[in-house]
């Protein structure tokens, strides 16, 4: 199931059409063809086949006729089966538009990109060469009428740049984001304020609260959840250490699989097997089963 970043990622582009041919244009410096406009098309690729593919967004730009079909997919974490499919989706939207395509990978973290952007080889020489939008390659937009002309590139900059080492400059990215937010209508203006805030270093949200005497705080439904859910899953691994801990002390060394099994149980599973260290006679009995 989607995260909530994700889907805060991908309402970015949603919400301006011309987000994923600037990136493609400016941070990866593709050449694009003339066209006049740009829009959200749409991204079931499903073919005559009984399988299902959606994409996660595909933006069709044209100049009177499509001219280039770009596949979005936001991408948080590994996963090997789109290496299968995204061919698929570029396929098949090829096969739609009768046109040019590519696929542009957005990502948030530096080592997800760096297997995000391995050729996917097809066969007999045949390769599909995603585009990977990387933390690092977003523009850093400092200046506020820039800004203001594109709120969207303002926040992904604020979201890719707000724990960098260099605080001053996080915090003058951050700055712009939020001028640029202010002249949206309010639930706008509320998602992208909680996006570059959850994604600022402490000492960077610290030295922004310190320049706003409202002290501004979070306000969506987004920012809300994504706190929580950090505390949470805080609490969780803190749990679960503690438990490894008294297991390994009572029974000796984890097995890996112990481990692993520790580390994805929920709170009340680690709750369960707390209580059964305590008369445990051999490590699987204190693990149970699941």
């Amino acid at each position: 199931m989607p995260s909530q970043l994700h889907e805060a990622l991908l309402q970015l582009f949603r919400n301006r059409p011309l987000l994923a041919p600037e990136l493609l244009r400016d941070a990866l410096h593709v050449a694009l063809p003339k066209f006049t406009e740009a829009r959200i098309d749409s991204a079931d690729l499903t073919d005559v086949q009984p399988a299902e593919y959606r994409a996660d967004m595909v933006v069709l730009l044209l100049d009177g006729v499509p001219v280039l079909g770009i596949v979005v997919e936001v991408q948080l974490s590994r996963d090997e089966r789109k290496r299968f499919v995204w061919p698929v989706y570029a396929a098949t939207l090829r096969a739609r538009l009768e046109c040019p395509v590519c696929l542009l990978v957005v990502t948030a973290d530096e080592a997800i990109a760096r297997w995000a952007a391995r050729p996917i080889e097809i066969g007999n020489g045949s390769r599909l060469v995603p585009l990977v939008l990387r933390p690092s390659g977003v523009p850093e937009v400092t200046d506020e009428v820039q800004a203001q002309s594109d709120p969207e590139l303002a926040v992904l900059s604020a979201m890719a740049h707000g724990k960098d080492v260099d605080t001053e400059k996080s915090v003058q990215i951050a700055l712009a984001a939020r001028s640029a937010a202010l002249g949206l209508d309010q639930d706008r203006s509320r998602l992208y304020f909680d996006l570059v805030l959850t994604h600022l270093s402490e000492a960077a949200r610290r030295a922004l609260q310190a320049m706003d005497p409202m002290k501004y705080e979070f306000q969506s439904d987004f920012a809300r959840h994504y706190i929580a859910l950090g505390q949470a899953q805080g609490e969780v691994r803190g749990r679960a250490a503690v438990i490894a801990r008294q297991l390994a002390v009572r029974f000796g060394p984890l097995t890996q699989q112990a481990a692993t099994r520790i580390a994805e149980a929920s709170v009340a599973e680690l709750d369960e097997i707390g209580e059964r260290l305590l008369t445990a006679l051999s490590l699987d009995d204190a693990l149970g089963s699941r």
